[in-house]
């Protein structure tokens, strides 16, 4: 990997994803009827996950010496598992047992993150235009969901703004997405600028596109759950049960 990541770097990761991955236990710990198995058996299979994304990232087998590049098959294959999760009955219980301003509120863990990205472009381990120096807005994402949180707690978005919000997050998060996989070093390169994107596939920034980008994903799935089922008037503040 280029260039040396600094202290802050490392530990920002270390202690950024799991807290993020956490999240998902306790949301089904709340939807789950008392005594159910589902937050216990999320909270190993999200352990296992942390440990085996650190292992595969740390042994180096993630490099770019094939065409496809094995770290594309793993990103594509955890991006595609996320949305099915987030479209499947167990999604549904979270989108519509958690209040919608929790749901869109959860999206400001992007501020963070995109701080990180800002101190991997500055460390060199990571091309500027992954930042927020250079193409990635989605700091804007992070910075909005918490007045938009607000704005839903007090009753006072209309579906169509939350809509737009989301669908707002979902592009930028991808276009960011897409300028990392034209950053990595593959026949379909565009961003030519050194370094190239391949601190991605080394510990434990691995988690940066194994957690970090599929939490993102993953709670915009839900919000689309919830919002296409809620009246066009103002949101409700709270959960109403799986539907």
């Amino acid at each position: 990997m280029p260039g040396t990541p600094s202290g802050a770097l490392v530990w920002g990761f270390l202690v950024l994803s799991p807290l993020t991955l956490a999240l998902v236990p306790l949301a089904l710990r709340r939807v789950s009827p008392r005594g159910a198995k589902t937050p216990g058996v999320a909270l190993v299979v999200c352990t296992a996950w942390l440990g085996i994304t650190y292992a595969l990232g740390a042994s180096g087998v993630l490099n770019f010496d094939s065409f496809p590049p094995k770290p594309l098959f793993l990103f594509v294959a955890t991006f595609a598992t996320t949305v099915g999760i987030g479209l499947s009955r167990l999604g549904a219980r979270v989108a519509f047992g958690i209040p919608l301003a929790l749901l869109v509120g959860f999206q400001a863990f992007r501020i963070p993150v995109e701080l990180l990205l800002h101190r991997a472009a500055t460390d060199g381990v990571m091309p500027v235009q992954m930042s927020y120096l250079g193409y990635n807005f989605d700091v804007v994402s992070g910075l909005s969901a918490l007045p938009m949180a607000w704005l839903i707690a007090k009753g006072r978005a209309p579906r169509w703004l939350v809509l737009a919000w989301n669908v707002l997050g979902l592009a930028l998060l991808l276009t960011i997405v897409s300028i990392a996989i034209l950053s990595m070093p593959t026949p379909m390169r565009v961003f030519s600028n050194e370094p190239a994107n391949t601190w991605v596939t080394h510990a434990p920034f691995v988690w940066l596109p194994m957690v970090l980008v599929p939490m993102a994903l993953l709670g915009h799935v839900l919000v689309f759950r919830r919002s296409r089922s809620e009246p066009a008037g103002p949101q409700s503040p709270r959960g109403d049960g799986e539907r």
